[in-house]
């Protein structure tokens, strides 16, 4: 049987072909396009315009290498055309052959001088080399063709950025706009002039009318994140970067945005894994990677900041801004010297970098080298002059130098900007200027919502719990060699274990020292949370139901307020490590004592004042004094003659009192001060004040800091310590009588300037209470005069020490536990915080 013929396909019909082909690809339908144009290459390979067509289509899907195949087969097919020699400059220049690409458009414009887009498409390559001239002269050769060509303005403004010609790019975009108002790209390229230009609401707008015209525009996203970022609308700009991920999960610019604007949120866990996806997708980022420090450095965890930041300096050596910042990684290890050098390359990278100016500041400060410090302090202002720290800190180093000119050229200023929050002042260095509690009040308000502007959700949401025994917690950096820890580590031991639970967090490095051991085991739980973020430290409290947390440091350096920020317990207490009140409503109680604290001092607190019977101040009666008391010329002390002392540190010095002490060693004859040595700044211009008023400067005296029990001993040379004011003599008053040494005060306006006055009376001393310098003068000068009178208060002094209340731990530890129970038990009530007093106990 005959086989029967297989059928034959019906020939291509190109034509009708190409014009579906077309009509598709001008519908962006390009993958049924392109199957149409590769049907009619299967049937002509040599199709002049499916070649070409195709050749657009893989070069808009950004498959460059198979459109320089379709390109290049039709320059063989026929003679090129400038069209073809024009779309394959494009390819080429796409895969990164600018040269060629620059050939290939001159073959055009050879064929067709008067080609306008491939004089602009040539400009783009010039201007991505970096030839502007060229780029420009392209572009007006294009334009003088086609007036009207909306690219080629919009690319010369693209160039006039490059230039930094900022103004005339924005008018070549407007003029791109005029004649096209939906040109998107002019429209974002105007947004990135006004954001470099920091014209934040008109680079919004642009942005916002991108999005209107391309909802779906990744770069546009994420730039008006940015915008937003700089203008602090972070919640506003976050959603912008979401969207530009989630179109673009790989793009590097967005998740780095991202990031910044989580820090901003001060959500830094969540910065932190952004900026992780950021440097695995471009490792070499420098600027990732040195924000990645940031973040780690909130966090507390020290040791990877560091690490970030030197793979950021690895990356760019001169990279100011990761120097600077590792200078606070240093800087926080104690480690000033590092932390200064680190600075000073900065600067050599940068001579104007503010934040490397500021860290050398603060690194020289804390290396007492303070006036040096105000020297970056000045040139800080000079540069910036709203910087929040460059103003406090050189008022600061002004009162460390005892250089009282300029105390009292800066203090109208320090007085107004605490009135008007117009610039931070440190609510520490405040003390050596003002006693005033209301302005205490207030610089520390200032002070902390400067610390803390955005505050978190509390942890503790009113949830109530009762334990066999209330859990207090102790939060502090001092449970080291420290004040602190020598007046409280008696109290720490001396707490009832059997009706308390106590803890300790420390923030500190553990200085392996014997009191540090001490003070571990004095604990029921010691935690070390040096290297742990405020949150996870408040997550700590919280997951232990932690009842009363009592912060030991205030405003005072190396504080964290951060944690109670997150309110980690029901009730939060301040409590010795600063003297007045922290200034916020996230503490609910200040301990003190009816001499320090009066209840007439309440208006200038935020805390709920509590008072304690004695001294509100503790102190450890185990406190070793040496028994070896130097000879008078060991000290530098002349033989004879009466020795006034006060070893406060020097900041503490004002010249009103420092008056009254150069009257006293006028009257006194043979007399000498004996100050601390705390820098030489100081040292020289308290001998230039002695000389000022007349007195011999050899008669000031300079004690080097000792070893706490050589530092007590030698107390036993001096015959009476004079206070300061208005900020007191505070531990350096308990050590003076702890060894035998009788503190000669003058009760001030605040709880900073009263401190002495309680500790006299906790003691049995309170006849060395004055009211006012005349009677402090007065009575000094009658104790100099009159052996038998300072001898008979020195036995008296002596008698007292050891039944007295101020140094009667035990008697101490009960009453504080009375307040702490107080308090509980209110808050078991669901009564608010309120003032009281402790009833004593015998």
């Amino acid at each position: 049987m005959p086989s029967l013929p297989l059928p034959q396909s019906a020939p291509l019909n190109v034509p009708q072909t190409l014009a579906q082909a077309l009509a598709l690809h001008k519908q962006g339908k390009f993958n049924e396009a392109a199957q149409l144009y590769l049907r009619i290459l299967a049937s002509r390979p040599d199709h002049i315009d499916a070649l070409q067509y195709l050749a657009l289509i893989r070069y808009d899907q950004a498959q460059y290498a198979e459109a320089l195949q379709y390109t290049a087969k039709a320059m063989q097919a026929r003679a090129p055309s400038p069209q073809i020699l024009m779309h394959h400059g494009l390819v080429l220049n796409a895969l990164n052959r600018p040269a060629e690409a620059i050939e290939s458009f001159d073959r055009a414009i050879k064929l067709k001088s008067k080609f306008a887009e491939a004089h602009n498409n040539r400009a783009v390559v010039l201007m991505a080399l970096g030839r502007h001239d060229e780029a420009l002269e392209g572009l007006r050769k294009a334009l003088s063709i086609t007036p009207s060509y909306v690219e080629a303005i919009s690319n010369q403004g693209n160039v006039y950025i490059q230039l930094g010609r900022h103004e005339d790019a924005l008018k070549s975009f407007d003029r791109a706009l005029v004649l096209r108002p939906t040109h998107v790209e002019s429209l974002f390229n105007r947004g990135n002039v006004l954001k470099d230009l920091r014209r934040h609401e008109e680079a919004l707008t642009a942005y916002n009318r991108v999005l209107t015209l391309r909802p779906d525009f990744p770069e546009a996203l994420c730039n008006k994140s940015a915008v937003l970022s700089e203008m602090q609308r972070y919640a506003d700009g976050l959603p912008s970067a979401d969207r530009a991920i989630a179109l673009r999960p790989d793009y590097v610019e967005a998740l780095y945005n991202r990031a910044g604007i989580l820090y901003g949120l001060r959500r830094f866990e969540e910065a932190l894994a952004s900026y992780d996806k950021a440097v695995a997708i471009f490792p070499g980022l420098a600027e990732a990677w040195c924000n990645r420090g940031n973040s780690l450095r909130e966090l507390k965890r020290f040791d990877e900041a560091m690490a970030s930041y030197d793979r950021a300096v690895e990356i760019r050596p001169d990279f100011a801004d990761a120097l600077s910042n590792r200078s606070m990684i240093l800087h926080d290890y104690r480690r000033y010297d590092e932390a200064l050098a680190s600075c000073d390359r900065a600067l050599a990278a940068r001579p104007d970098h503010i934040n490397a100016l500021n860290n050398r500041a603060e690194s020289l400060r804390d290396l007492k080298r303070f006036e040096e410090a105000m020297g970056s302090f000045k040139r800080l202002s000079e540069l910036q002059p709203g910087h929040p720290h460059a103003f406090s800190g050189a008022a600061s180093c002004a009162v460390n130098l005892c250089d009282w000119d300029k105390r009292a050229e800066f203090w109208p200023t320090v007085e107004s900007h605490i009135r008007n929050n117009t610039s931070v002042i440190s609510a520490f260095a405040q003390f050596g200027y003002t006693g005033d509690p209301a302005l205490q009040r207030q610089c520390a308000a200032n002070y902390v919502e400067h610390r803390l502007p955005v505050m978190p959700e509390p942890m503790w949401k009113g949830e109530k719990w009762r334990h066999d025994k209330p859990r207090i917690a102790y939060l502090s950096a001092d449970f080291r060699e420290h004040a602190t820890a020598f007046l409280m580590a008696g109290l720490f031991e001396q707490h009832d274990r059997a009706r308390f639970e106590t803890f300790a967090f420390s923030f500190s490095t553990n200085d392996r020292t014997a009191m540090r051991a001490r003070l571990v085991s004095a604990f029921d739980e010691f935690h070390d949370v040096y290297q742990s973020s405020d949150i996870d430290v408040a997550r700590m409290l919280r997951e232990r139901e932690i009842d009363i947390a009592i912060d030991l440091k205030g405003h005072t350096q190396e504080s964290r307020i951060g944690i109670f920020a997150h309110r980690p317990a029901p009730i939060a207490v301040s409590y010795l490590g600063y003297p007045a009140t922290v200034g916020t409503p996230l503490i609910d109680y200040f301990i003190g004592d009816p001499v320090a604290s009066p209840f007439s001092l309440q208006p200038h607190f935020d805390e709920k004042i509590v008072q304690l019977p004695d001294s509100y101040q503790c102190n450890d009666r185990k406190r070793v004094i040496a028994e070896r008391i130097p000879s008078r010329a060991e000290a530098g002390l002349p033989e004879h003659g009466f020795v006034f002392c006060s070893f406060n540190n020097n900041w503490k010095i004002t010249p009103e009192v420092f008056d009254v002490w150069m009257g006293l060693l006028r009257d006194v004859d043979g007399s000498t001060l004996w100050l601390l040595r705390d820098n030489e700044g100081a040292e020289k211009n308290l001998r230039n004040e002695a000389q000022r008023r007349d007195i011999d400067p050899a008669r000031l005296v300079f004690a080097d800091r000792a070893l706490p029990a050589d530092h007590l001993a030698r107390h036993r040379l001096a015959d009476l310590f004079l206070d300061t004011l208005p900020c007191n003599a505070h531990t350096t008053a308990s050590d003076a009588l702890w060894a035998g040494l009788p503190v000669l005060t003058c009760l001030g306006e605040s709880f900073a300037g009263r401190v002495a006055a309680s500790l006299n009376h906790a003691a049995g001393m309170a006849d060395m209470v004055t009211s006012n310098l005349d009677a402090y003068h007065a009575l000094a000068l009658k104790l100099a005069r009159e052996p038998a009178t300072l001898a008979a208060v020195k036995s008296r002094l002596a008698q007292n020490r050891d039944t007295c209340a101020l140094f009667d731990t035990v008697r101490f530890a009960r009453h504080i536990e009375a307040a702490y129970m107080t308090m509980w038990e209110r808050w078991q009530r669901d009564e608010e915080p309120a003032s009281f007093a402790v009833p004593a106990q015998s």
